[in-house]
């Protein structure tokens, strides 16, 4: 799935934005585990804004709940009361909700380093101590050999710029996880190489890159396609249940950017050896080398 929305649909009422869509369809389809990795990629180390030593070896797991918290709770919107315009939203979370994203958090980090860290708000906010509660409580049931650790979002925020390679699987609500995982994109060098699953407890998943639709580069070949590529190749590991698939996509994208070709987003200034191409170009380059690796 492509990236939607855009500054021409955001006058519309809040009923007829192409967000409003987009979380409704999630919830639908009941996509509540939204899986976001960011690890980095050596041919781009001098791509992201932090030092190479910062950024070399990253390898993270962001399990994001997608189907709760303040973008879904009720009561929500605008509304007057005694002349005086109020703005509502209500972060709202149940324990059956965060019982399975907790599962799902414990199931990955036990396929992985076997580290975890939850990410909550619990020093001021009620439901990040339901929260903590439950997380704690899952990893006691089916945690098995996870280290379990908890860290207020705030410091997290600064801890992923700060060491990043401390954390392996976090696992966090909606608002938070919408937060964080764009900011571990950026170790990476781009939100344009990262791609996400959004999976049910059963039925098909969404695939989509975490990026925005970009309108402001819109019809101007710059795009950078490769998180929709990635994204293709989460699909056939998570969903159709062809690793083998996704192995050969994300070694064509690995292919291509070891011969040097960079999109304007991950170029470097006067990068040596580096070939800027288009958006166009940059997928067929990839679609050229997967025949070549199949």
């Amino acid at each position: 799935m492509a990236a939607i929305g855009g500054p021409k649909w955001d006058g519309n009422p809040r009923n007829l934005r192409p967000e409003t869509g987009l979380l409704a369809m999630r919830q639908e389809l009941g996509l509540f585990a939204n899986l976001r990795p960011a690890k980095a990629i050596p041919q781009l180390l001098d791509a992201s804004s932090l030092k190479r030593e910062v950024v070399e070896g990253v390898d993270i797991m962001v399990v994001r709940e997608l189907c709760g918290d303040v973008y879904f709770g009720k009561p929500a919107g605008i509304f007057e009361k005694d002349g005086v315009r109020w703005g509502q939203n209500n972060m709202i979370y149940s324990e059956p909700e965060i019982e399975r994203i907790a599962r799902v958090a414990m199931d990955v980090a036990q396929k992985r380093t076997g580290k975890c860290c939850s990410i909550d708000k619990a020093n001021v906010l009620d439901v990040s101590q339901l929260w903590k509660d439950v997380v704690i409580r899952v990893h006691g049931e089916c945690g098995e050999g996870v280290e379990l650790s908890h860290m207020y979002v705030d410091n997290a925020a600064m801890q992923l710029v700060r060491w990043p390679k401390q954390f392996d699987t976090i696992v966090c609500g909606n608002i938070f996880g919408d937060i964080l995982s764009d900011e571990a994109s950026m170790l990476v060098g781009s939100l344009g190489m990262l791609p996400s699953a959004s999976l049910p407890s059963s039925g098909p998943g969404v695939f989509e890159p975490i990026h925005g639709s970009a309108p402001d580069i819109a019809g101007t070949d710059a795009a950078n396609p490769l998180a929709m590529i990635l994204s293709a190749a989460m699909m056939c590991q998570y969903d159709l249940a062809r690793p083998e698939l996704a192995a050969l996509l994300e070694k064509a994208v690995e292919a291509v950017l070891d011969e040097g070709y960079r999109t304007r987003d991950i170029a470097t200034e006067g990068g040596a050896g580096e070939t800027l191409v288009g958006c166009v170009e940059m997928g067929d380059l990839v679609a050229a080398k997967v025949k070549a690796l199949a």
